[in-house]
């Protein structure tokens, strides 16, 4: 099948001049004619959309001025090319017409030949621009496309790692997928907090949720006999369970180091790795920090992960009631926790509650011993 021909819209007031441009293009163009603003408006905006138009200035109430004005004011004419065809023929009308977004300018009487040649080449440059415009569509939905699989790719990766790290600890279950839940919407509540509206945009806020799965990843690096075991840690015991902070921050800059390009998600999920149990007053580990020196994503996992601990059974732990969660979490504010991600997290308990109750884990066949960490030891 034949590709249609290009489509040329001519509108003049003069039913003779119509005719004679017509007959002119038609062998070579499909052409459409309109004899006033308002029509030609109607079918430039309607398919097969013209790849060239000739309008007449001089027209009654609407002249070829305020149609191209009007044309070049809907998204859906405003890049077909425009062509002025008058008696005008001063250098300031013609200038005017430019100013306005015409592409040429012709005079008449007009010359066939001349016609035809820049008919011609306008549409030449309107088919190219069109090739253009296509290349770039297609090779923006295929860069779309790979940036999607890499993303994917990530995401899976992440989650692979964080399940090597659950592997060790198998009690955790949907602790990834909670967590992660809860740091968006702790992070959501705050976005347009003074304090952290500078820094909780929402690309930060998409990082900070692929980063979370990775906060214990360190565990890896835990002895099993320690890792595992059920009931209290001795304070050996407990040093060496501390480490998992700075192994798993450690082992993710080592892979920032052998990345051939910047990985933006690292960043954070170093924070997040090193400084999830800092504590506000600064007695936490690894490095005591203190306040505002808390990277504010590793604050944000700090109240994600004591929450998760708190609500849901663990090898060394019975679940607590939700209501005294709050509570104990709330008392921590000033304390363990940031005040400011200790509102939030007030404001939003009913929505968390929620999120932990829709990724439960298993009611577990059997009971295991119960080892008592406390609210600071609690998602060691």
């Amino acid at each position: 099948m034949n590709a249609q021909p290009p489509v040329v819209l001519i509108v003049d007031d003069v039913p003779e001049n119509l005719s004679v441009l017509g007959a002119l293009l038609q062998p070579r163009y499909l052409v459409r004619a309109a004899t006033n603003g308002a029509n030609a408006l109607r079918i430039a905006a309607s398919a097969p959309a013209p790849d060239l138009i000739l309008l007449d200035v001089m027209m009654p109430e609407m002249d070829g001025y305020a149609v191209l004005e009007r044309l070049r004011s809907d998204a859906a004419t405003r890049d077909i090319p425009v062509m002025f065809v008058t008696a005008l023929d001063s250098m300031e009308d013609e200038e005017s017409g430019l100013d306005l977004g015409a592409v040429d300018y012709l005079t008449k009487p007009l010359k066939p030949a001349i016609v035809l040649a820049r008919v011609r080449t306008h549409i030449e440059l309107k088919q190219a621009r069109d090739r253009l415009e296509a290349q770039k569509q297609s090779l923006e939905l295929e860069v779309e496309r790979r940036m999607g699989e890499n993303h994917l790719i990530q995401d899976v990766s992440i989650h692979a790692l964080a399940r090597l790290a659950e592997t060790r600890d198998k009690e955790t279950g949907n602790h990834l997928r909670r967590t992660q839940a809860y740091m968006r919407a702790l992070a959501r509540q705050l976005r347009f907090h003074p304090k952290f509206q500078q820094f909780l945009s929402d690309r930060t806020i998409d990082l900070m949720v692929k980063s979370a799965p990775l906060h214990d990843i360190g565990k890896v690096g835990i002895p099993d006999h320690i890792l595992l075991k059920e009931g209290p840690l001795t304070p050996a015991e407990w040093e060496i369970m501390k480490t998992h902070t700075y192994l798993g921050c450690d082992a993710l800059a080592h892979a920032e180091q052998d990345a051939e390009n910047p990985v933006e998600f690292l960043a954070l999920a170093k924070e997040i790795t090193r400084s999830h149990h800092e504590r506000w007053d600064g007695s936490g580990y690894p490095d005591a920090l203190a306040g505002e020196n808390i990277p504010i994503s590793a604050r944000l996992m700090a109240v994600a992960d004591v929450f998760d601990a708190l609500m849901c059974r663990r090898s060394y732990k019975q679940p607590i009631p939700p209501d005294e969660v709050r509570r104990m979490i709330v008392c921590e504010s000033g304390r363990q926790f940031d005040p400011d991600i200790t509102e939030a997290f007030d404001l939003l308990f009913d929505e968390l509650n929620g999120i932990a109750q829709r990724f439960a884990d298993p009611a577990p066949t059997d009971d295991r011993g119960i080892r008592d960490l406390g609210l600071n030891g609690s998602g060691a």
